[in-house]
């Protein structure tokens, strides 16, 4: 009988930097989430083929804190490890991220279960991303992490750091001990360790998290190394490929099964291909691929070559089945808090801004910032899992100045988004509806898409993208839809363009901004999105 299938990506849309483990029946995979909050989102498996998004680790602001962030900066790479019967999260805070300097605050929250309660986060260093534990078969727990150097005639990644961690003292003792520097310069990441078969295996990210992406091993007989990178190159890696499903392949961690299988848990991406060259809207998204150790005792891709497939078999008695394809979302508002998929920007959705009670069956969300605050938002998105697919909602919404906005958003962070909002029109005398943007930080308005709309009662909004096209739409009443401004290029909401390094994905969310500090408010009866 054929075994069931592992159809890749496992987690679409924005769900990058993987990390697995398995422990109690289940494997656990959490992800990074940027500027995003909550942090670190949790989903479970019985099987690597079925995954639920169960919750979030960092989920207070005790144990995260984003205000200021820049785009792209927060929480990257978080890396999850199960030891002494308690899960563990090592993770990283980016403060800073363009020039030179990276200012960044690593942290380890320990919890008995995934669910939590999460304990208060302890400081482990500031001196790069992407720490990790491994707890050794000795009981000994140590930390790694890339070392950034910020020095003009050095290389940025300055090699990988070793240092034990005192789970007693909740502290870090020792000096570190950096372990593996890339002889050529490579950029190397992402440190993951392993014990098989006697050796210390490293498995490691290189050449960046663009289209140079890979994982590559490295081995060592002694803890401290040194440590002997794969002779044979990357363990996966799309960098001398093009055309093919998934792209950007790389920054992975390995999972033993119970019956003794190894996965591979990579990010990856789906690109659309446009006349400026490959763009991925849907951001960095969750794969697995199947591992098997050679004669030589070096991790291969079971599939003979080191490309990632679409299609991967599933553990040795999975039972018969595939994953759920993802239905439609449709949130009705009817619960008494988000569902566990909304996110915000850098801050808890708090009562303060937003409510669920107020006005029973309706979202109520109170104008603060505006779309280019760091600070105070009042935005609640979803990552879009699809490149073909259609957003919608109802809005009750009465601005009396023009600093008042509410809407439908389309979003890849503060520098580009596209924005349905409504407003008041002094020109109209009241009303209007319209697009306004910004493109890679450049702000403007489509003056030509004003629609006035004082007279309809309520406000039926629509955001359809069909690959590399974005369309904007509404209705007085769901049923007669009218164009609102021109088609728009859906690919400037990617990783891909722009001038910075951008990380995060397209989003999709509502948002109200009151400009003039007055709180006021705008209601959703309903939010959906699917696929067309």
């Amino acid at each position: 009988m054929t075994a069931p299938l592992i159809r890749n990506p496992v987690l679409p849309g924005f769900r990058p930097d993987p990390s697995i483990v398995y422990a109690d029946g289940w494997y656990y995979l959490v992800t990074s989430t940027f500027e995003w909050y909550p942090g670190v989102p949790v989903h479970r498996s019985p099987d690597l083929v079925r995954w639920e998004l169960v919750g979030h680790v960092l989920d207070r602001p005790g144990l995260l804190d984003l205000r200021g962030v820049p785009d792209s900066g927060g929480v990257w790479a978080p890396s999850l490890s199960w030891h002494g019967g308690r899960f563990q999260l090592a993770y990283s805070v980016v403060r800073t991220a363009g020039g030179p300097y990276k200012d960044i605050d690593n942290y380890l929250t320990t919890a008995p279960d995934m669910l939590g309660p999460w304990s208060d986060p302890v400081h482990l260093n500031s001196s790069g991303i992407d720490p990790a534990l491994f707890h050794d078969e000795d009981g000994r727990t140590w930390l790694l992490n890339t070392r950034w150097d910020h020095r003009p005639d050095r290389p940025s990644f300055d090699g990988i750091l070793l240092q034990e961690y005192d789970p007693d003292k909740r502290s870090l003792i020792g000096e570190p001990v950096n372990i593996l520097r890339h002889d050529d310069g490579e950029l190397i990441e992402g440190p993951n360790l392993y014990r098989h078969d006697g050796w210390y295996v490293l498995l490691l990210a290189e050449g960046g998290t663009g289209w140079n992406h890979g994982v590559r091993a490295a081995r060592s007989r002694s803890l401290t190394g040194p440590y002997a990178l794969d002779p044979a190159g990357p363990l996966l890696t799309t960098r001398d490929t093009c055309g093919g499903p998934l792209q950007k392949a790389g920054h992975g961690e390995l999972v033993r099964t119970p019956g003794g299988e190894w996965y591979l848990a990579h990010l990856a991406s789906r690109p659309l291909h446009t006349p400026e060259g490959p763009r991925c809207v849907l951001g960095r998204e969750t794969c697995l691929q199947r591992v098997v150790w050679n004669g030589e005792g070096w991790p291969r891709l079971a599939h003979g070559t080191n490309r990632p497939r679409t299609e991967v078999r599933a553990p040795t008695g999975t039972a018969r089945g595939t994953a759920p394809v993802p239905g439609p979302v449709r949130d009705d508002f009817d619960a008494p808090r988000p569902d566990v998929a909304w996110s915000t920007l850098r801050g808890p959705a708090d009562a303060s801004w937003l409510s669920l009670s107020e006005r029973p069956g309706w979202l109520r969300l109170r104008g603060r910032q505006s779309p280019a605050s760091l600070f105070d938002q009042s935005l609640l998105a979803r990552p879009l899992r699809s490149t073909h697919c259609e957003a919608a909602t109802v809005m009750d919404f009465r601005p009396s100045r023009f600093p008042q906005m509410a809407g439908l958003i389309c979003w890849y962070d503060t520098g580009t988004h596209y924005y349905l909002r409504a407003t008041h029109s002094e020109r109209h005398g009241g009303r209007v509806l319209g697009v306004c943007y910004a493109d890679d930080g450049t702000y403007g308005e489509l003056a030509e898409s004003e629609l006035p709309v004082d007279d309809w009662p309520l406000l039926h909004l629509s955001a359809r993208f069909d690959g590399p096209v974005l369309r904007f739409s509404a209705s007085p009443d769901g049923r007669t839809w009218r164009p609102v401004g021109p088609e728009l290029d859906a690919t400037r909401l990617s990783d891909d363009y722009g001038a910075a390094l951008r990380f995060t994905g397209a989003h999709v969310g509502l948002c109200v901004q009151d400009l003039d500090g007055g709180r006021a408010s705008a209601d959703f009866d309903w939010f959906a999105l699917g696929d067309h």
